[in-house]
């Protein structure tokens, strides 16, 4: 079979996956349409808790099969898109046009190579009650979506993307391990924003949904087996802008009766308490600090809303947290963090002023990383680098770090070219993890000085930097990070936009130096409600609770945990996408 007899060739899974779970969902209908047949009494169809990117997708399917939906959240009208709004707007694609322009060879195969390698699905994957059969069921559907579907699907509805794909996660230095062969991080040109528009805008047209905002799921109702409704509380009224801290005083409550109640409401990256207590030991002890990554409203209180109501939860202790995050010195929410996306040059160190070795480089491997740095005792590490370095090579992840590219601003995004981008040279003037100096020795006293610890020697971190520049002296090399510089150099999205000139780092033409202190940071929940690829969520006993159903970061992206347990990166965004739809058209079937 040749190339275009495969990609005409479509498995049952594919099919799945570019039916939306239609399928899935008129076989629910079909075996439990008395459960879901809508009383005269009921307020809607189906009732959606939580108003991010999952949430408003499966609202828009809902919508557009004319079922009447209720939106409910407990955060303001200023919040509605959550979490996906404040995002860079990375999305994950397979084969991509933007690819092939680059002259980057990907395939599903490759993908799923690298899908495979990084996820290390370990929990009973042929076995249906294991915690892993249903998250690489939905792992292998969406793989397939992502590289067939997906793009033309957002294309249809007018998302369009940065022509220079990135390379996120580049691995642990085996082809069947874990990261991506190839770069497949696509930046949506008006970032997050721009993947949430479509979707608020198709929810706000539609006159069979409405929105109830302020209003906080309590209860999940659950009468004779099956689920009827929700019951909670109204929250005071709040003027707060988006992202910010919202008061929690009940001023009344309510309840709310439909045959379907779908959980969009997150993960538990605002609520460093549950991130503390679902801490995997294989990562060392859990952080004594943190920064936040996310709204404080990303609190994780409906997965024990859910379970209460029958739900299993799995893989609680998988998750995705931030090696580079700086505290922010403007915050919109409480302990507002900012991750640094890094390009591959900077030598990273440990608080000792230990140089990390393969594979915890810029870029590489978050998790391993992760573990490197607990292991040292301490929770930060350092980045040394020089203002060439960064200038090429940082970005800031988030909408509102990135105006040129959130406001589709093609003037401001060309000065990148000539000049570190305004919100990077803010942080680095008034951020309170950095630190510049002319010389090494003044650059240690400021490192010690910041943090209060002497613990950086210089005559130890001068003998690494020093070993390191003398690397650089021929086209090859011995030492890992600087082969990989030159691996990125020569893929053309990394020359032109990510990867400075190698240089060794104490060249002063390259100066001034600069030390930024790497704080841990939350971010992604990649377990949780387990679901079938309908969507439904499972009890104990693998069987659906009837009329219950979640996507999103709540339910891990599908199945309680289709990424295993580490991320390929740009598929946060999509794994919203994806469940959101599936869940919603399947939902939409069985409420027929």
């Amino acid at each position: 079979m040749d190339g275009a007899e495969a990609r005409a060739t479509i498995s049952r899974r594919r099919a799945l996956s570019m039916a939306g779970g239609v399928l899935a969902g008129v076989a629910v209908a079909q075996t439990a349409a008395p459960a879901f047949a809508a009383a005269a009494s009921d307020d809607a169809d189906a009732i959606v808790v939580g108003g991010g990117l999952a949430g408003l997708v499966a609202t828009a399917e809902l919508a557009a099969a004319g079922r009447r939906v209720i939106l409910l959240d407990q955060e303001p009208e200023s919040n509605l898109g959550g979490q996906a709004f404040w995002s860079f707007g990375g999305l994950f694609f397979v084969d991509s046009d933007e690819q092939r322009l680059m002259g980057i060879k990907d395939s599903h195969e490759l993908a799923w190579q690298d899908w495979l390698g990084t996820a290390g699905f370990d929990r009973g994957v042929d076995d249906p009650a294991g915690q892993d059969y249903w998250a690489y069921r939905w792992a292998e559907a969406y793989v397939d979506f992502a590289a067939t579907e997906k793009r033309s699907w957002l294309y249809g509805l007018g998302v369009r993307w940065f022509p220079i794909v990135g390379w996120a996660e580049r691995g642990g230095g085996l082809a069947d391990g874990h990261g991506n062969s190839v770069p497949r991080f696509h930046v949506t040109w008006g970032t997050g924003p721009a993947v949430v528009e479509p979707f608020v805008n198709k929810v706000r047209a539609a006159a069979n949904v409405t929105l109830k905002f302020r209003h906080r799921v309590d209860e999940i109702v659950r009468t004779g087996g099956a689920i009827t409704g929700v019951r909670g509380s109204v929250l005071e009224p709040s003027t707060a802008a988006r992202g910010k801290a919202t008061s929690r005083t009940v001023v009344g409550d309510f309840e709310l009766r439909a045959p379907v109640v779908i959980v969009t409401s997150g993960g538990i990256g605002g609520n460093h308490d549950l991130v503390r207590q679902n801490w995997p030991a294989r990562l060392g002890p859990a952080p004594r600090y943190m920064v936040t990554g996310v709204p404080a409203h990303v609190d994780g209180r409906m997965l024990a809303i859910t379970q209460q109501a029958g739900g299993r939860i799995v893989n609680p202790d998988r998750m995705w947290h931030y090696t580079e995050g700086l505290r922010n010195y403007d915050p919109i929410w409480p302990g507002h963090g900012i991750r640094i996306l890094p390009g591959p040059s900077s030598m990273w160190f440990d608080a000792t002023g230990k140089r990390f070795g393969a594979p915890d480089f810029p870029g590489y491997d978050t998790l391993h990383t992760l573990k490197s740095i607990t292991a040292s005792g301490y929770d930060y590490s350092w980045f040394v680098t020089t203002k060439k370095i960064i200038g090429k090579e940082f970005a800031l992840s988030g909408s509102e770090q990135n105006p040129d590219l959130t406001n589709k601003n093609i003037w401001l995004l060309l000065s990148r070219i000539w000049q570190t981008p305004e919100p990077i040279q803010r942080f680095v003037d008034k951020g309170a993890d950095f630190v510049s100096a002319t010389t090494l020795p003044d650059l240690v006293t400021g490192m010690n000085r910041l943090t209060g610890d002497n613990l950086v020697d210089l005559t130890d971190l001068q003998r690494q930097i020093e070993a390191r520049d003398r690397e650089i002296e021929n086209p090859y090399s011995k030492d890992a990070q600087v082969m990989g510089i030159r691996n990125a150099l020569a893929y053309p999205g990394d020359t032109l936009s990510r990867t400075a000139a190698i240089h060794r780092i104490l060249d002063p033409d390259a100066g001034p130096l600069i030390a930024v202190r790497l704080n841990i940071l939350t971010r992604k929940s990649l377990g949780g409600l387990q679901t079938d690829l309908s969507g439904r969520v499972l009890d104990a006993t693998g069987q659906a609770v009837p009329g219950l159903y979640a996507a999103g970061e709540v339910a891990g992206f599908g199945g309680g945990g289709a990424h295993g347990y580490r991320s390929l990166e740009g598929t946060f965004l999509g794994g919203c996408l994806f469940t959101g739809r599936q869940t919603g058209r399947a939902a939409a079937a069985a409420t027929a």
